[in-house]
């Protein structure tokens, strides 16, 4: 619908990325690094996101600090203990970890931290499975994950270039791409429309906290793809605004944390 239009937006660097191969290419989260560090919206919006993992763990055991998906991120100038990773090796990332097969023992990580990495995974149960294995009692899952809300739907829909399949009946994502193939509407499937099932499944993982907000701050801040389209300068006013508006984050909330917690 807007396609034309985005397109006069798109960053330079990232118009060539028109399949699978391309957005799963090494190279192309080397660019999504380079692109957060230079949108300082963008890179603000991350750091909030970072304080956000950061203020979930003041209360957990000690133990390993792992991040699945860490991409182009930069967590670790956050939480300078964690083990980031990736389904590859990347500059800048620690290890290798495919998160169906974690290769920890029981009961040794004391949290996980997953930043928009849940609707990529292409076999979520055995993902939870081995959470629940090799997770510490009283550690903590911290996710940030696309909402569906009102508001969010019609961009994740219509916009937004991965998949939302809110109607799905299972949770597995199909495709074997890293980047390419995934589900938006994943972390709604298991955490809402099928929370019972969730919770009968993993009795030892509660549900801590599901909270949404960010109603449009990414979409401003142009992501990966498109240029900022507000400046650096207004993040502030945009971020009040968001905070005024959060009465309203069930209908408005473009994202949402959720945290679950290992039972002791």
């Amino acid at each position: 619908m807007f396609t034309w239009l985005l397109e006069l937006f798109k960053i330079p660097e990232t118009r060539d990325l028109t399949n699978t191969e391309d957005i799963d290419d090494i190279q192309t989260t080397v660019l999504h690094r380079n692109i957060i560090k230079k949108k300082h919206f963008l890179y603000k919006l991350f750091q909030e996101h970072y304080s956000i993992f950061k203020k979930n763990i003041e209360d957990i055991p000690d133990g390993l600090k792992i991040e699945l998906g860490s991409g182009g991120g930069f967590l670790k100038e956050v939480i300078n203990d964690v083990v980031t990773s990736d389904v590859l090796e990347l500059p800048d990332v620690d290890k290798v970890i495919f998160a169906e097969k974690i290769p920890y023992p029981d009961k040794s990580v004391a949290a996980f931290f997953l930043l928009g990495t849940l609707h990529h995974i292409k076999e979520p149960e055995k993902f939870f499975s081995e959470i629940n294995r090799c997770m510490k009692p009283g550690g903590k899952i911290i996710m940030i994950e696309p909402a569906n809300t009102l508001f969010s739907r019609f961009f994740f829909k219509y916009i937004h270039h991965e998949q939302f399949d809110e109607k799905k009946d299972d949770w597995k994502v199909e495709g074997k791409g890293r980047l390419g193939d995934a589900n938006l509407a994943i972390p709604w499937i298991i955490f809402i429309r099928d929370r019972e099932k969730f919770l009968k499944k993993y009795p030892e993982l509660e549900i801590f906290q599901i909270k949404k907000h960010t109603p449009f701050r990414w979409f401003l801040s142009g992501g990966l793809s498109y240029r900022q389209f507000v400046p650096s300068a207004s993040f502030g006013l945009f971020t009040g605004i968001e905070k005024l508006l959060s009465p309203f984050s069930n209908t408005l909330g473009s994202f949402m944390t959720i945290v679950l917690k290992k039972s002791k």
